[in-house]
């Protein structure tokens, strides 16, 4: 039973593609985990982006509040100064 050398050879073929394709993958699957990570960093950056214009707007309002409220009793105290 002995093996005859076109079978060593695409043994030395085979044996070769498969060392190629896991070096491949082992590749592929490094990649792929920094894609992942690269892609939680800029979902947590794109958060706090978000969290940051919520503060914004929140603060705006209130400052138009605050605006509105002086106003409206700049308004008052003119009519008030006008009648008198």
């Amino acid at each position: 039973m002995d093996i005859t050398r076109s079978e060593q050879i695409l043994v030395i073929i085979l044996a070769s593609t498969l060392a190629i394709l896991l070096i491949l993958a082992i590749i592929a699957t490094i990649k792929f985990i920094q894609v992942l990570s690269d892609i939680k960093r800029i979902t947590k950056k794109t958060s706090d982006m978000a969290d940051k214009a919520e503060s914004m707007i929140d603060n705006i309002q209130t400052t138009t509040a605050s605006i509105k409220i002086v106003q409206l009793l700049t308004s008052l105290f003119n009519k008030t100064d006008r009648k008198k």
